[in-house]
């Protein structure tokens, strides 16, 4: 198994630079001795496998690859990036592509890439009779994708030592009034991925002149937009903000590291990131692919995930598995239509880039 992370510092090149004179001078014997071998024979019925099953994805990476190999015996091997670049690689290389499944957070995605032609659709996995009635709603007519899990894009969190549970914000709406005023935060959906699945379903909720409606008000009150989820973090931290928007994963980091914070689930509900995992339509492991996304869809390999930590702070779509003991246990989810976010995506990223030039 090789597993590729994108971006390399200046320092870990160099560190791969100088490499000692030891293992420069390894022979070629030794070289292929060590290196993984690709599964030539597999256990009856299975595929046989001529090299690694390619999963880009942007969690779990250091969990799945170990359950997967010795559950089923192929070989994967993971490209690990954040959802952004994800989603860059694989518009980079829809013409040739590199990858054999996709697994990531954000439905609108997919939604595009299924309109683009280049997932396999009406895929047929063993094990989608795991489904609960929550999994069965989030797939689509084409089975082109298959829900992993979904987790609130954004919750509401606020410092406790800035503001009582009294007056903390209990609806999204809240955020617009004026005692808030340059104390809220949000992270940039033109630039983070988990933040456009929230802004989404505004749009959808309210149309496309309300969702604008709704985020001019929050920009008139001071509303503060950040590029990633983690920039809002360090402003809750730093006490630039009061009060954020953030996603829940972060937002129960923040918790467990004991930081002054608490988590409001809004009256009204939470807007979700879904986690889907799709297979590339030109990839030539097709059973293979499909045993790695039924794999995902097993009792005891979503169990593993929601223990894993923060990460594990999601819906499951598979029966009789529990979110995490201190989640909100019937965490109200609302899930904006993929299809839907695909379309508005490119008009609502440059409507919020426009309005941060501002």
């Amino acid at each position: 198994m090789k597993k590729h992370y994108w971006l390399l510092s200046g320092l870990a090149a160099l560190m791969l630079a100088g490499c000692s004179s030891d293992e420069e001078s390894k022979t070629a014997e030794e070289a292929s001795a060590e290196a993984p071998e690709s599964t030539e024979v597999m256990e009856e019925g299975q595929t046989k496998q001529t090299e690694p099953l390619v999963v880009y994805l942007n969690d779990f990476d250091e969990l799945i690859e170990p359950l997967f190999e010795e559950a089923s015996g192929y070989d994967i091997e993971l490209v690990s990036g954040n959802g952004a670049e994800v989603q860059s690689r694989i518009e980079a290389e829809k013409s040739n592509p590199n990858w054999d499944v996709v697994w990531i957070d954000g439905q609108g995605s997919f939604a595009r890439w299924e309109e683009d032609g280049i997932l396999l659709e009406d895929i047929s996995l063993e094990n989608e009779t795991n489904l609960n009635e929550f999994g069965e709603s989030l797939v689509p007519s084409s089975k082109a994708f298959y829900p992993t899990g979904a987790h609130a894009a954004s919750v509401i969190v606020y410092n406790t030592n800035e503001i009582s549970a009294e007056d903390a914000p209990k609806t999204w709406e809240d955020l617009t009034n004026s005692k808030y005023k340059g104390v809220v935060g949000m992270a940039d959906p033109a630039v983070a991925a988990p933040a456009y699945p929230f802004v989404a379903w505004f749009f959808e909720d309210l149309g496309m002149d309300g969702g604008k409606e709704f985020f001019t008000k929050l920009f008139d009150n001071g509303t503060k937009v950040y590029p990633k989820n983690p920039n809002v973090v360090e402003a809750l931290l730093s006490g630039d903000l009061k009060i954020a928007a953030l996603q829940e994963s972060n937002a129960y980091k923040m918790k467990q590291d004991g930081e002054p914070i608490e988590i409001v689930w809004p009256k009204e509900g939470a807007p979700a990131s879904v986690r889907y995992a799709a297979i590339s339509k030109e990839t030539d492991q097709e059973e293979v692919a499909k045993a790695f996304i039924s794999f995902l869809l097993e009792k005891e390999t979503q169990e593993e995930m929601i223990s894993a930590g923060t990460e594990g702070y999601f819906t499951s779509p598979v029966k009789e598995v529990a979110s995490p003991e201190n989640r909100h246990q019937e965490a109200p989810l609302f899930i904006a239509d993929p299809a839907n976010a695909a379309k508005n995506e490119a008009e609502i990223k440059e409507w919020f880039a426009d309005q941060s030039v501002q």
